[in-house]
């Protein structure tokens, strides 16, 4: 069950998500709220941006949330993205010690947490956060339905 902190996060991460929009990445953001719930990071895919495979927003927003901590480990944190994380980036979370994990549309095809593998709550894993998933999923969706719509689009022209 999620809360009204918990959209309102997702909401942010969406705002974040629309930065890719003026690349050619998929629009996908995330979010790092420290453990007194003020933001430490937040990005946007930035794989075509950088030429760089491992340029998902989580991982963007956790390596400049542990920048501005001083420190790899993150106790305490929350991370908000917009898409289920994929297993790289699950298993960053998890080396990280985020503790709270929110993200918005489940990823069936590519889902690490839940959909196709759930690597943040394996029993042999160390650090299992808490996590809640399907936050404003429908809008999370829709950001993704409109990229991938217009991409087509003009492709085909």
């Amino acid at each position: 069950m999620h809360s009204k902190a918990d959209e309102d996060l997702i909401r942010r991460a969406l705002a974040v998500a629309a930065g890719a929009l003026n690349t050619e990445d998929v629009p996908v953001g995330a979010v790092v709220l420290d453990a007194d719930g003020v933001e430490l990071a937040a990005a946007c895919n930035a794989r075509e941006a950088h030429s760089d495979p491992t340029a998902h927003a989580e991982i963007l927003a956790l390596r400049e949330a542990a920048a501005k901590a001083g420190r790899w480990r993150l106790d305490g944190a929350t991370l908000a993205v917009t898409v289920e994380p994929c297993t790289m980036c699950a298993g960053a979370i998890g080396l990280a010690r985020v503790s709270r994990v929110v993200f918005g549309a489940w990823e069936p095809r590519t889902g690490a947490v839940g959909s196709l593998w759930d690597v943040l709550r394996d029993r042999r894993v160390l650090h299992r956060p808490e996590v809640v998933g399907g936050v404003l999923a429908e809008e999370c969706v829709d950001l993704l339905t409109q990229f991938f719509a217009n991409r087509r689009g003009h492709q085909a022209h």
